[in-house]
């Protein structure tokens, strides 16, 4: 049998004492309270604004939620020491679970924008968030919270030794979803503080980053569950039930999430490498935990599953050396002078600012390659070492280069030609023979 539980509503004792002067004492707390953290604020900015901060996630935060926590501690020490000549502190009561709610809603909201990606979806959690620290606030200002909290531990049931109730189920909820942001958070910080090392091999970085990711994660969950009296060893089911899980439907989930740490360790695809993998040719823009992303030079993109880098044959252009060879085919009559158009040709070339030309073994050459019907076919090979800047506006220019050049020396770029003979009728050789 649940005890009833008193009703204690802080706004209804509130409106009692609006005649009573020790609301006016109150007040004068609150406004001392909010000139002491305005006074804390404006004295810590220049401390909160360094550009060259070590930890600028920190002061970012602490931007936030400075000022209600300043005034939090201003107002609960004012409160502790109106209470020993004050009847009643009701306001102050009032204000202190209101800033708690303020901050608390300031550092999650800032904590999901620093460990999430800007998307849609973000804005409904924090809109989720917001309303679910509100609604506990308004819950214990009007002196419901006690008797919710009474009514979720009522309802319950017996699990072996263990106990569980509504109200745990929720505790534990709210404290994995807290836990889980956290490691977020600290996880996005461990991944900016290793993309700042440029000593280090991007894979390797990527691969530490993924890796304190998810050991993070987990931790944040095995704390979280004992925290609120969970015992572990109750997952041991779910625990085999997902070991079977992963070893029938989800196989393929979990190859592909190893094969992303085993490419991002063994760097055989980097991020920023040209390579042809199954059919699909494209710069590797990210590497994920599940797949890796390709973006064409038009602008599209694959997603390849990782498994796929790991088992099929993959063509990396740049594993060894970013430098690409690009070659153009142009073909000139029988009458040009070759050497001539040799030299046009490499002239339009080494005008173009991508090309290579201050490397001794990949200059721009000139080949002769075949005698063809209707002129002398050349080819020029370039090199280049920005081939993600895309190979197509490179060939254009440089075919609009030497055909400016070609007119302008008078050298002709023959067209297919083709030599007829008419045979005579029967009646004209006879007459002509």
């Amino acid at each position: 049998m649940v005890n009833a539980i008193p009703f204690d509503n802080l706004l209804t004792r509130l409106i009692e004492d609006s005649k009573n002067v020790d609301l006016a004492w109150q007040i004068g707390v609150l406004a001392l309270g909010a000139l002491i953290a305005w006074g804390a604020m404006r004295l810590a900015r220049p401390y909160l604004t360094t550009p060259a901060a070590h930890w600028p996630a920190g002061q970012a935060g602490f931007r936030r939620v400075g000022f209600p926590l300043v005034m939090l501690v201003v107002v609960w020490l004012g409160r502790t020491v109106a209470a020993n000549w004050l009847a009643s502190t009701h306001l102050l009561n009032l204000a202190a679970p209101l800033l708690l709610s303020l901050a608390g809603i300031r550092l999650v909201i800032y904590a999901l924008r620093y460990a999430f990606e800007p998307r849609e979806s973000l804005r409904v959690w924090e809109r989720t968030v917001a309303w679910l620290i509100w609604g506990v606030f308004a819950l214990h200002i009007t002196g419901l919270l006690p008797r919710i909290h009474a009514a979720m531990e009522a309802l319950s049931f017996q699990s072996g030794s263990h106990r569980f109730s509504l109200w745990l189920l929720f505790q534990a909820a709210v404290v994995i979803v807290v836990a889980i942001i956290a490691a977020l958070t600290l996880a996005r910080l461990v991944e900016r503080r290793l993309m700042g090392v440029t000593q280090m091999n991007l894979s390797l970085r990527m691969a530490l980053s993924k890796a304190a990711r998810t050991v993070l994660l987990i931790l944040a969950v095995l704390l979280a569950l004992p925290a609120v009296g969970i015992d572990l060893t109750v997952l041991s089911v779910f625990g085999g039930a997902l070991g079977v899980g992963i070893g029938f439907g989800l196989q393929k989930v979990a190859s592909n999430y190893i094969s992303g740490f085993i490419i991002l360790l063994d760097r055989s695809v980097r991020i920023g490498d040209l390579v042809t993998v199954d059919n699909k040719y494209g710069q590797v823009s990210q590497i994920n935990t599940r797949y890796t992303l390709l973006r064409s030079l038009d602008g599209t993109e694959s997603i390849v599953p990782n498994e796929t880098l790991i088992t099929q044959t993959v063509v990396n252009h740049s594993l060894s050396k970013p430098n690409v060879r690009i070659a153009l085919p142009v073909q000139v009559s029988y009458d040009t002078d070759l050497e001539q158009a040799e030299a046009l040709m490499l002239e339009a070339a080494r005008s173009q600012s991508r090309v290579i030309r201050d490397d001794p073994d990949n200059p721009p050459r000139v080949c002769l390659k075949e005698f063809a019907d209707n002129g002398v076919l050349l080819e020029l090979a370039v090199w280049i070492r920005d081939p993600s800047e895309g190979q197509s506006n490179l060939r254009s220019d440089i075919n609009w280069a030497i055909w400016r050049r070609f007119k302008a020396a008078g050298i002709e770029i023959p067209y297919p030609q083709r030599v007829v003979h008419l045979a005579r009728a029967p009646s004209e050789i006879a007459d002509n023979p």
